[in-house]
């Protein structure tokens, strides 16, 4: 156990403020940590942060220890297998001490000189932080946008450079999000704009050469439940303005050639349907889960492209979600979940074999980015395991050649056989099976409960926790660690009813499956009760919430990442971008039988006099998802409240968000940071 402290946490103020909602009286103590323009507000975040580096202060070594060992395994000059797209070949590199990526191409040939599109490094000099939201080539290739946002908020400003003069163009558009779309006339293009809420709620159609003032919307949505982006087809024939938001899809359309055209609905937006298009030849091809839980892909005529003239083109197979398509100019790609793993899949248009990619591994992650080359038989995309490193691979789809374009190089060196990988299936509280993948040193590895265990998991939004490589976490496994994914309801891993079961009024699934899993690993002797550290970030931060205070007996400690827990004040703040456009995940707390079971897993609202595991709790001061205020609440009252002396640490960046650094190197800290709490508590600092 870390050795007693003499320094003094920071105590929060107490301020009794009654909250009372069907009936019900909330108090919350900290509501007053919310205005960060209160006097005492960033005194007392900065007495945490303060607090958090005294006690840490003893890992000051190991985490420069840490750090170089993460920075050992990252090739301090590396740049990405380069891409034809049309006349020239794209790729990024990073150069040697260099915190962000440089941008290039090449015309024609490889052996071409190298032109440097975009330089992140310079753009990000001076800048507390640097996040680049995309990088857009002109469809002539003449032209590049590219969005930035200098302190995590999200809100992006929009840059365009002429790369035949290398120099800036006047255009400087601000306050946007993550998308963009280039007409084909290669003057106007497309973006959305948040409003006072920071939501996406409008679609303005800019010229180049002209004011922001001047730009035109031509969509604005009115349902503060959806948000809205834009994007272009593969083709780059058709633009598409889509409405999304509480499980629910309406895409617009105009043709890239007719920019200033109206635009016209596919199908209007229906309870519980999600689509998305996509474009080849005289047809839309749509993911639609309508009539089909794990989604079908559909085709229509783009004349008459309502869903009372969409024909089946991939038909649903239960519990196999499909999760993605990309149509070329000759074939037509999607990739599904089987039993939790994506499978790559391929047909030519006019023929109806079905053809797939097979790998040797039983459990990998298939990674972007891909082929972005409408006009290409190569399929390209990544591929790592848990203990295999990452890999791009091109497979020509004509003659299913499968080519390694470029694999991960480890300068410190690393043996893949010397880890041993598993893939074992957990029963839950009510029977259903929940996948675990686990990976550990054989060398250091003991059946016997000895080995301390990091488990991680997400579970929430659908969105499926994939059995990717990471260098860094060798530094945990090279210590004796086993690391374990819980893939838990909520995710998409078995199939759309696998997200069902974890959401709304099944949410508790979530948390049970994670404790479940917990249970088991003890039960068969991976590790021991209280010899787990749990992580887990935003979404996942609300799950280590809920186990900290359900079970907090199992876990040594606990990281969380931007963590999501005053469920039911966020639920009710309209004003905060997420809330509304989340009622379809959480529920409507203004009902109140969704209100009272938000309140039972809240957290926050359940932190209660307990022994708690230690707790590493980490935020963002301009995160505009999980504000500043939910991780700091949280601490002061899980100090206020538990009984034991274990460490209840807080640290919030002040320049950035919901990302954290944004630089590699600085990145590399953060994970360096976390790792030596983690070995503290284990009473290992120095290894």
């Amino acid at each position: 156990m870390p050795k007693t402290t003499s320094h003094k946490a920071p105590v929060a103020q107490k301020i009794t403020k009654k909250i009372t909602v069907h009936g019900d009286t909330r108090i919350d103590e900290y509501f007053w940590l919310r205005d960060v323009k209160n006097p005492e507000t960033l005194p007392y975040v900065k007495a945490e942060n303060a607090y958090t580096e005294k006690i840490l202060k003893d890992t000051k070594s190991l985490q420069k220890k840490l750090f170089e060992e993460l920075k050992g395994r990252i090739k301090a000059d590396d740049s990405s297998a380069p891409e034809k797209i049309r006349d020239y070949y794209y790729y990024k590199k990073y150069t040697d001490g260099k915190q962000y990526p440089i941008f290039c191409r090449k015309y024609k040939s490889l052996k071409a000189k190298e032109e440097i599109t975009l330089d992140c490094n310079k753009i990000a000099k001076g800048h507390p932080s640097f996040f680049l939201a995309y990088v857009a080539y002109s469809p002539n290739s003449h032209q590049l946008a590219y969005a930035v946002d200098f302190n995590g908020s999200e809100k992006f400003t929009i840059f365009f450079k002429d790369l035949q003069t290398n120099k800036l163009l006047p255009d400087k558009i601000e306050g946007v999000y993550h998308s963009f779309a280039w007409a084909s006339n290669n003057e106007t293009v497309f973006y959305n704009l948040l409003n006072e809420q920071h939501k996406p709620n409008k679609i303005y159609r800019h010229e180049l050469g002209t004011s922001q003032k001047k730009d035109i919307c031509i969509y604005e949505e009115t349902d503060p439940r959806f948000f809205l982006d834009c994007d272009t087809s593969r083709s780059r024939e058709y633009i598409f303005i889509n409405a999304h938001g509480n499980n629910m899809t309406e895409v617009h359309y105009l043709k890239a050639s007719e920019p200033h055209a109206p635009l016209q609905c596919i199908e209007k937006r229906q309870k519980d349907h999600e689509y998305y298009a996509d474009h080849h030849d005289e047809n839309f091809y749509i993911l639609t889960n309508k009539n089909a839980r794990d989604f079908q892909i559909v085709t229509t005529p783009i004349k008459k492209p309502s869903l009372k003239n969409w024909e089946t083109f991939i038909p649903e197979q239960e519990n196999k979600l499909i999760e993605n398509f990309l149509c070329f100019e000759n074939f037509f790609v999607y990739m599904h979940r089987d039993t939790g793993i994506t499978k790559i899949k391929f047909r030519e248009y006019g023929k109806s074999k079905i053809n797939e990619i097979k790998f040797a591994e039983k459990a990998y992650s298939i990674e972007p980015p891909f082929s972005n080359d409408f006009n290409t038989n190569t399929l390209r995309f990544g591929f790592s395991s848990l203990k295999t490193p990452r890999s791009t691979f091109d497979y020509n789809l004509k003659s299913h050649k499968l080519t390694v374009k470029k694999r991960q190089i480890i300068p410190s060196g690393y043996k893949a056989q010397e880890f041993e990988t598993e893939r074992i299936f957990v029963k839950s509280h009510d029977g259903k099976k929940i996948p675990l993948s686990i990976v550990y040193k054989k060398s250091l590895f003991k059946k016997d409960g000895s080995n301390p265990l990091y488990l991680y998991s997400y579970g929430s939004y659908g969105m499926s926790s994939s059995v990717y490589f990471s260098t860094a976490r060798l530094s945990l496994l090279n210590r004796g660690f086993i690391f374990a994914i819980a893939h838990i309801r909520g995710g998409q891993e078995m199939g759309r009813y696998w997200y069902e079961e974890g959401k709304l009024l099944n949410k508790k699934n979530t948390f049970i499956d994670f404790i479940s899993c917990a249970e088991h690993l003890i039960a068969k002797k991976y590790t021991s009760k209280g010899n787990i550290v749990a992580m887990g970030g935003s979404a996942g931060g609300m799950l280590m919430g809920t186990i900290s205070n359900d079970r907090p007996d199992l876990f040594k400690g606990i990281v969380a990442h931007v963590p999501f827990v005053d469920v039911i004040n966020t639920m009710f703040d309209e004003t905060l971008p997420l809330t509304t456009l989340e009622y379809n995940e959480w529920g409507n707390p203004n009902d109140k039988k969704y209100y009272h079971y938000m309140k039972s897993y809240s957290p926050y609202d359940n932190v209660k006099a307990q022994n708690y595991p230690h707790m590493f709790i980490l935020g963002g001061l301009n995160d505009p998802r999980v504000t500043y205020w939910e991780p700091t609440k949280w601490t002061a009252r899980l100090r206020d409240k538990k009984t034991n002396d274990n460490l209840v640490l807080l640290k919030i960046n002040m320049k950035t968000g919901h990302s954290g650094s944004s630089g590699r190197f600085e990145h590399l800290k953060e994970i360096a940071l976390e790792y030596a709490f983690i070995l503290k508590i284990f009473d290992y600092p120095n290894q």
